[in-house]
């Protein structure tokens, strides 16, 4: 049987010039932590309780040393693109130097991308701090900032022509608020102020880097990427109304709206006691707010909210609603409408959406994953990208989330999003069946 893709015919998507590439990240992949700087995420995986299967990102996928059979694969998937994130920790030393043979590492990917003909979409920022930033205060560190801005040059000036686009940050979302604001990811801090501070200096950086960018690669689509989720009230209470717009604010326009717009949302702002607002200083916003040559956006569910009667807005998942294996809901609508809403409320400039997939129970059988569900995850994702470009949105390519089976993060090796399947133990690389699909798509165009 051949599993396909069934996009229309007269899709955009269909078009030679959309971009399709799979993305990975330095710490969910790499290993070889003994040749970089430890990082918060080593220190959160080290602290009992914090990681589900009390996982490290020591190994990984031992993508260090297995980067050219890594490519090799990447190449048979047939994508025009590769997004993956540099580990500033691998890169830059702790008195601000560079790391030469981090960076040459980097510098060997890049060329043999090239060679291939494969774009790379570098992001710069994927969650993984320095231990020793984060021990001066971290993001909570306006400075943190600066030195961000100086990594940002330094790199950009070392890997040259190279790069076809950069993303300063990976979800500033995840790093502030589920670092800094609930404590659920590294550093683990929870408090709301916190939470606020972290994300106004992390877009503050993001401004500061993309300027540097801009200077040092102008050839390069410069951006940053949101992961964002539309959000929708449990019913057509007024009451539910206002506290799914409250939480969209809060969450998600939050840091879109600083960007796109140069402000912050008022009755987020509002909602926030004073002394745990963001310390905004005269010229931010103008820096947050510099003109992009795209936006990343990273979907995979949907959010509900109610109101209750202490609460503001509390999140509920439908009790018959289909599921991936996180316990997210699978709702392929909500990138429609996220696109459409998005296109309608600011200046948008062309987007690519840089993630999206699903962590599914696999098996191998035979040698082989038949992982339909994920497929048919991806046909009803891509096809509401369609519709969303159908009603004018400018979308510019699609990455899949994920290359490779990697570390999830706090569910550690629990959870696959690969449309490559590893064995932990061997390391043996696997293209599952959306992985084979993907790349018949791709190649049909």
């Amino acid at each position: 049987m051949t599993l396909k893709l069934a996009i229309p015919q007269t899709s955009k998507l269909r078009k030679k010039d959309f971009i399709y590439g799979v993305a990975t990240a330095a710490f969910q992949i790499e290993g070889a932590a003994e040749s970089r700087l430890s990082c918060i995420w080593d220190t959160f995986c080290a602290t009992p309780g914090k990681v589900s299967d009390n996982a490290d990102g020591l190994v990984a996928c031992d993508h260090l040393r297995l980067w050219q059979s890594d490519l090799d694969l990447i190449e048979s998937l047939q994508v025009d693109a590769y997004r993956f994130s540099v580990s500033w920790g691998r890169v830059i030393n702790a008195d601000g130097s560079l790391n030469h043979s981090g960076v040459a590492f980097y510098i060997k990917l890049l060329d043999r991308l090239a060679e291939k003909n494969i774009k790379a979409f570098v992001t710069l920022y994927h969650w993984d701090l320095p231990q020793h930033l984060e021990d001066k205060g971290g993001w909570l560190n306006r400075e943190t900032a600066y030195l961000f801005e100086d990594y940002a040059d330094k790199i950009s000036r070392v890997f040259g022509h190279r790069v076809h686009s950069y993303a300063t940050l990976n979800e500033p979302f995840c790093s502030a608020f589920l670092g800094y604001e609930k404590g659920i990811h590294a550093p683990g801090i929870a408090d709301l102020g916190a939470g606020r501070r972290a994300a106004h200096h992390l877009l503050l950086a993001h401004g500061l880097a993309l300027r540097v960018l801009n200077k040092n690669s102008p050839k390069s689509l410069n951006g940053l990427v949101l992961n964002m989720s539309p959000t929708y009230p449990k019913s057509d209470s007024a009451g539910d109304i206002a506290a799914a717009q409250l939480a969209d604010d809060f969450l998600f326009q939050w840091y879109a709206q600083p960007v796109l717009a140069g402000s912050y949302p008022e009755k987020a702002m509002a909602y926030i006691p004073e002394h745990q607002r963001p310390p905004i200083e005269d010229g931010d916003m103008a820096i947050i707010s510099q003109p992009m040559d795209y936006l990343g956006l990273n979907y995979y569910t949907r959010a509900i909210f109610h109101a209750e009667a202490d609460t503001a807005f509390v999140e509920t998942v439908p009790a018959d609603a289909a599921l991936t294996d996180m316990g997210w809901e699978i709702f392929p609508q909500g990138l429609t409408d996220l696109l459409v809403n998005l296109h309608q409320r600011y200046p948008l400039p062309p987007v690519f959406i840089t993630e999206n997939g699903a962590a599914m129970p696999d098996t191998v059988e035979n040698g082989e994953v038949n992982d339909i569900d994920r497929l048919a995850y991806y046909d009803s994702h891509l096809n509401a990208i369609h519709n969303a470009v159908e009603q004018g949105v400018d979308v510019k390519g699609y990455f899949a989330w994920s290359l490779m089976d990697n570390f999830e993060w706090a569910y550690g090796y629990q959870k696959r999003f690969g449309i490559v399947y590893v064995d932990y133990e061997t390391q043996t690389r696997t293209i599952k069946a959306s992985g084979h699909a993907y790349a018949n798509f791709i190649g049909s165009r």
